[in-house]
């Protein structure tokens, strides 16, 4: 059998699996990608392990927690290892390297698998992604995409993925549309950290030598917060800007958006969140139209008296290049004006 030494971040490759070793809600904050979770203590039972060496002692708590452990091992040998092969290659990681992992760790090797653990668990993976996710933002060729609320930017996004272009969809990694009506009904954002490991790993996945198109986003996409370092990249990275008029988007918006018809009392709690930014008379009219399911007259104000001016100071604020952006007509917003509109996008990083 080869060696048992723990094996670092950067030597993660090579393995057939990937296994976190720690508690279902743990694993649910965030993991390392392509993780599967097979807990050696569940939640309820680190909590009792937990109070045992509180109030008790370190042996109590080894002693009730060994007998949880084995049983949660033999559980994964019956039902998740059973059909593995003798020359199957696993590397698990818990916490910090310890000994939930290395628990596991032992009874695989025991069973003649060439098991192996992450040195420094989670926390080692934590620190290499906050440690190298400047320098992977600073070697990307970003192109920003700008305009408009209703300028489709997401949706060409998506079409540049299709065209096989590199994007970086900092709103789907997000699960959040990033406007005060972005929240995606029956869809939870991921934690802070899940967040920074998605966007980690898409970073790490780019050719360097090549554009990557990316939305212009501010500094938060509903409760999460983009890392200060790529806020940065963004804001100095040359600008293709969207130029749709008011009428393309309002009908764009209608079609994104004609599920929020559906919920007048949610959307009227999105509306509730621009108290103090607009008076309490639009604010009123706008809920009382968001009742009457009146989405035409309702998303054609907002554009007016909210997106387009906060567009406006926003952008010519924080986005050094826009001055020299690359202007891209867009009379037509419908599904073929959007292809168009992407294919004459990926012209530019082919020019």
């Amino acid at each position: 059998m080869s060696h048992n030494k723990p094996v670092s971040v950067h030597d993660m490759q090579g393995f057939d699996a990937l296994i976190d070793a720690r508690s279902p809600s743990e694993f649910a904050l965030d993991h390392v990608p392509g993780a599967i979770n097979c807990p050696v203590l569940d939640d309820e039972e680190r909590r009792i392990v937990g109070t045992l060496y509180v109030q008790q002692s370190s042996f109590e708590a080894k002693r009730v927690g060994g007998a949880m452990v084995a049983a949660n091992i033999a559980r994964h040998l019956r039902e998740q290892f059973h059909d593995k092969p003798k020359s199957w290659r696993p590397l698990v990681y818990c916490w910090r390297g310890g000994m939930r992992s290395g628990s596991l760790v032992t009874w695989l090797r025991l069973v003649g698998w060439d098991a192996q653990q992450l040195k420094g668990g989670y926390k080692a993976w934590r620190g290499h992604v906050i440690a190298s996710g400047e320098g992977l933002a600073a070697a990307l060729r970003l192109r920003v995409l700008c305009g408009p609320t209703g300028s489709a930017k997401t949706r060409v996004l998506h079409e540049l993925a299709r065209l096989g272009e590199q994007v970086l969809d900092l709103e789907g990694l997000a699960r959040h549309r990033g406007s005060v009506l972005g929240a995606i009904p029956g869809v939870e954002q991921p934690s802070q950290k899940g967040f920074e490991t998605l966007l980690h790993a898409a970073m790490s996945s780019f050719d360097p030598a090549c554009t990557v198109w990316v939305e212009a986003e501010s500094r938060k996409i509903g409760r999460l917060s983009l890392p200060e370092y790529l806020v940065t990249r963004l804001r100095a990275s040359p600008v293709v800007e969207i130029d749709a008029p008011r009428e393309a988007r309002l009908n764009y918006l209608l079609r994104d958006y004609a599920w929020l018809g559906d919920d007048p009392s949610g959307l009227c709690a999105k509306i509730a969140g621009l108290k103090g930014l607009l008076s309490n008379e639009t604010l009123d009219r706008w809920q009382a139209w968001a009742h009457a399911r009146a989405l035409p007259a309702l998303f054609e104000e907002m554009m007016v008296l909210h997106y387009d001016p906060l567009y406006a100071r926003s952008q010519g604020r924080n986005f050094q290049r826009l001055g020299q952006a690359v202007a891209m007509p867009a009379e037509d917003l419908s599904d073929l004006g959007i292809a168009d509109l992407a294919r004459r996008i990926a012209a530019l990083a082919a020019g």
